[in-house]
């Protein structure tokens, strides 16, 4: 390699083309060669008492301290030195800070460049000369970067045409020399400082095609201006090249083909080597320590997917070994003594800054600031409420936990406590460090409504990116609904339960709100066999004051039995609760008539006698003796106690007479009712009208008509005249008459 002596930087770059007629060697590694097994770091010092913002990048280090940038919550940056010796923390002039490997710090703003000497042990600094870079070059001067107190800068001379210039403060006189070297430079780049010299990546152009360079510019060295060590042709760099410099190396990034490589020149020997890092342009070399390399993709802690190019790591220019020192990074700057600064994260030790320093083996880290944050992924609170009332919000409810950082998968699982049964959700929490569900009260694949009780909830929240293990949490809270008369399973939705042919019964759950318009069904269980025995199945409300509802059957010997509702959607074994009801033709079970909030059962006699059996609360002898409450009921050849539809007193009775007219008869809440009013013609289709209780959670009863010409769900409306308003449902759809009892 030609030694350039002098202040000039040569223009007349040797080219790739003849980089074999160059002192040295090229040393190409093996386009990504497996990497030979990690060895094992140095382990992570203690935390550290200094302490740095969570939202702070680390731009410089000296001696004594280091230099950050932050948000300043007004979109625009705040600079600050901390002093490593007692943590002090100074703000510094301007907006932009400049890594320059020195205790003196440089700032701008705007195109003024700012020195405050921070080599004290705290304190404000001592402010020195500021540079305007327009008044000491002109208006076209661009920074293109610093070391130490020492500006460089790139101003044209003529169209396309550059030259370098140093610009610095000597003995309270500001100097300003060209250090460039020829007539065709088109830009210049200062990606490295240390140990007194700053590390320039150029470009030229000889009328016929553009030319890369790199040289090392030593601060110190022949009189008071400096001088360049080697100049040497280089890959094309960009705005993205990143590189370093140490008294062994010096290192920068390049792209290959599709690849980002590392070009490490070993100066002692004159030889270069490339190492692939990764696909990704942004990967960057973060610095250079004793015999070894860093570099990684910066990043990683608010990634969507793992990357392993996001650790930063360190790998050996004397061997293969590649060693992970942080689990992620996101800045890094060399110090005066040859260690580097990195901002980045572990997930054993989390958030902060940690210096790398060569330890004679694996380079070593320490955490010299913490942030005071996990770097692992953490469940921070939640907001769920211990009482989940699944009658309001259209039975939705809003759970919320909030995370340490974005970029989150949570697993939501709901458990019931008593059946065991569950509801698993899934959300990527994106951006944000809130995970919010909005939970439609359904168990898992939406295939029921949930049951009412004690409830667990636990939510596992795995990282995105891969790093750190995923956070647990956990809870309790309660599920209510207002008891519904014809709700077996303790869920809030209606059940139907219907008898077919062979005498087996089964229960059809609905859910608890209109699906497309639709009342829907969430499934249907067989609950029981041998109930052919009985010539009338009612739903008789809840007997017993327990959460599920009840049923009372009537056999051919005129035996009436009950069925208590267990609340997991079976009936319990059946109790005698009277003989001699063969006398009845027709009975309707489960309306409250008299209003005290117990359901009551009605039944017609051959005579038309109407006749009242009012509700004790008493399981084992539900009802009190008979009292006549009407005459006149043969005309009708289905009754149906619908519950309170019209938002009365008391619950309401239907009625339909031969010629398929429809009658509501109003409860008065004393088990008698006022003058009937004609619902409507052409209710004869229905071989089972019931009353299913509400449907669509919406505080009216509501009924349910069954026969050959199909199902049909009629919602109560409230209105006296116009009760009912028909909607489809996917219940007992085409299956004809298949049931020929349904309650």
């Amino acid at each position: 390699m030609t030694r350039i002596s002098g202040r000039r930087l040569a223009a007349a770059v040797l080219t790739l083309a003849t980089v074999t007629a160059v002192t040295g060697t090229l040393v190409t590694a093996p386009a990504f060669a497996a990497p030979a097994a990690p060895v094992a770091a140095t382990p992570l010092a203690a935390t550290a008492s200094v302490t740095i913002p969570a939202d702070a990048e680390i731009v410089s280090s000296g001696t004594t301290g280091f230099m950050t940038s932050r948000p300043d919550g007004a979109g625009g940056t705040t600079l600050s030195w901390t002093n490593l010796a007692d943590g002090t923390v100074t703000g510094l002039p301007g907006s932009v800070g400049h890594s320059n490997n020195s205790d003196t710090v440089v700032t701008s703003d705007g195109g003024t460049y700012y020195f405050t000497d921070m080599s004290g042990l705290s304190g404000a600094g001592t402010f020195m000369p500021s540079i305007n870079l327009a008044q000491a070059l002109g208006p076209e001067a661009v920074f293109v970067g610093a070391s130490g107190n020492i500006l460089f800068a790139a101003k044209p001379y003529s169209p396309g045409k550059l030259e370098l210039y140093r610009v610095a403060w000597v003995n309270g006189v500001l100097q300003k020399q060209v250090i460039s070297y020829g007539n065709w430079n088109t830009g210049f780049k200062v990606v490295g400082s240390a140990a007194g010299e700053a590390y320039i990546l150029g470009s030229d152009f000889d009328g016929a095609r553009t030319r890369y360079f790199s040289t090392t510019y030593k601060l110190a060295g022949g009189g008071q201006f400096g001088l360049y060590d080697y100049t040497k042709p280089a890959g094309p760099w960009t705005a993205k090249t990143t590189g370093a410099i140490s008294p062994a190396y010096q290192a920068r990034t390049e792209r290959a083909d599709t690849a980002t490589e590392a070009v490490v020149y070993t100066r002692a020997t004159h030889t270069t080597t490339r190492y692939p890092l990764s696909l990704d342009e942004n990967h960057v070399v973060a610095g250079l320590t004793g015999d070894w390399l860093l570099h990684g993709l910066p990043g990683g802690a608010s990634a969507t997917s793992p990357n392993p190019a996001h650790a930063l790591t360190a790998r050996s220019l004397t061997g293969t070994g590649t060693v992970k020192l942080l689990d992620h990074f996101t800045s890094a700057a060399t110090a005066p003594d040859g260690s580097v600064l990195v901002r980045g994260g572990s997930a054993t030790e989390g958030e902060g800054l940690y210096r790398i320093s060569d330890s004679g083996g694996t380079p070593s880290v320490t955490q010299v600031a913490s942030a005071g944050v996990s770097t692992s992924v953490q469940v921070t609170g939640s907001s769920v409420p211990t009482v989940v009332d699944l009658d309001k919000n259209g039975g939705k409810v809003a759970l919320e936990w909030n995370l340490s950082r974005p970029n989150v998968d949570l697993t939501l699982t709901l458990t019931h406590v008593k059946t065991g049964k569950t509801h698993t959700e899934r959300v990527l929490s994106g951006s944000s460090t809130t995970a919010r569900i909005t939970w439609s009260g359904v168990l898992e694949n939406y295939s029921a409504s949930a049951p009412n009780g004690d409830w667990t909830w636990s939510v596992v929240a795995a990282p995105d990116n891969g790093i750190g293990s995923p956070a647990h949490a956990s809870g309790t809270f309660k599920v209510v609904r207002q008891a519904n008369a014809h709700d077996l399973s303790d869920n809030g939705s209606a059940d139907i339960v219907a008898r077919d042919a062979s005498g087996g019964l089964w229960r059809d759950d609905t859910f608890d709100w209109p699906v497309a318009g639709q009342i829907k069904t969430s499934g249907r269980t067989k609950i029981g066999t041998g109930w052919g025995i009985y010539n009338q199945i009612e739903a008789a409300g809840n007997l017993a004051g327990g959460p599920a509802g009840d049923f009372v059957a009537r056999d051919t010997a005129g035996v009436l039995w009950s069925y208590l509702g267990t609340g997991n959607g079976t009936l319990a074994a059946r109790t005698k609760i009277g003989t001699g009801w063969g006398v009845y033709n027709k009975i309707a079970a489960g309306s409250d008539l008299t209003g005290d909030g117990r359901p009551d059962l009605l039944a017609t006699d051959a005579g038309g006698g109407l006749w009242l059996y009012k509700a004790t609360g008493n399981w084992q002898t539900p009802y009190a003796a008979r009292v006549k409450a009407g005459t006149g009921w043969n005309i009708y050849n289905q009754i149906t106690a619908v519950g309170n539809t019209a938002g009365a007193s008391a619950g309401d009775l239907l009625t339909r007479d031969t010629s398929g007219v429809l009658w509501l008869h109003l409860g008065k809440g004393d088990g008698t009712f006022a003058p009937r009013v004609r619902v409507g013609a052409g209710w004869g289709g229905f071989s089972q009208l019931v009353g299913a209780g509400d449907l669509n959670n919406d505080g009216r009863a509501d009924l349910i008509g069954y026969g050959a010409g199909g199902t049909w769900a009629y919602l109560g409306t409230g209105n006296t005249t116009a009760p009912f308003t028909r909607v489809t449902t996917d219940l007992y759809a085409g299956e004809g008459t298949k049931f020929n009892s349904v309650s």
